[in-house]
């Protein structure tokens, strides 16, 4: 992969509704040529696809919890760690499963409308297949940063200093 190459997935991970004509600026190559190594960096599955990264937390009467889930498995002999990886990545409620270094194997995000609806995904459907043998969840209570991005810097336009009589 070219230097170039690398440096647009860089500024598409950042924001990928940069238009050509700004990403071609910014990487001092022509318009076309960025149209070029996108379609390529799609075609080779790069780039899998686009999202947005949504705060949840301030979209009115919107609720939802998630979690992050610990989990213990047994790799299956030939297939390591990938076959029960894609079992449960199939499942609508998971949204992202890692392969983790550390006490637990995996790491697996998902997200459900209540907090008893993600306890019967673990206790009906995670923790029931054959090579999980423990689990730990642990519920989101609140975004600060993800993906680069921070949520709510606390940061606000009043810079007067308070003063008390």
């Amino acid at each position: 992969m070219e230097q170039k190459e690398i440096e647009l997935l860089k500024l598409l991970e950042k924001n990928g509704r940069m238009n050509n004509e700004t990403l071609s600026k910014m990487l001092d190559v022509p318009p076309a040529e960025v149209e070029e190594m996108i379609q390529k960096l799609e075609e080779e599955h790069a780039i899998l696809g686009y999202s947005t990264l949504v705060d949840w937390s301030s979209v009115y009467e919107y609720e939802g919890v998630a979690a992050l889930i610990d989990v213990k498995v047994t790799p299956v002999r030939g297939l390591g760690f990938d076959k029960i990886a894609s079992r449960i990545y199939r499942f609508p409620e998971v949204k992202a499963v890692y392969l983790m270094s550390g006490a637990y194997d995996l790491s697996v995000s998902v997200e459900g409308k209540t907090m008893m609806e993600v306890s019967r995904f673990v206790s009906d459907k995670l923790s029931t297949l054959d090579t999980v043998l423990s689990t730990t969840t642990h519920f989101i209570l609140k975004k600060y940063k993800h993906d680069g991005i921070i949520f709510d810097d606390g940061d606000d336009d009043d810079k007067r200093i308070m003063v008390t009589p």
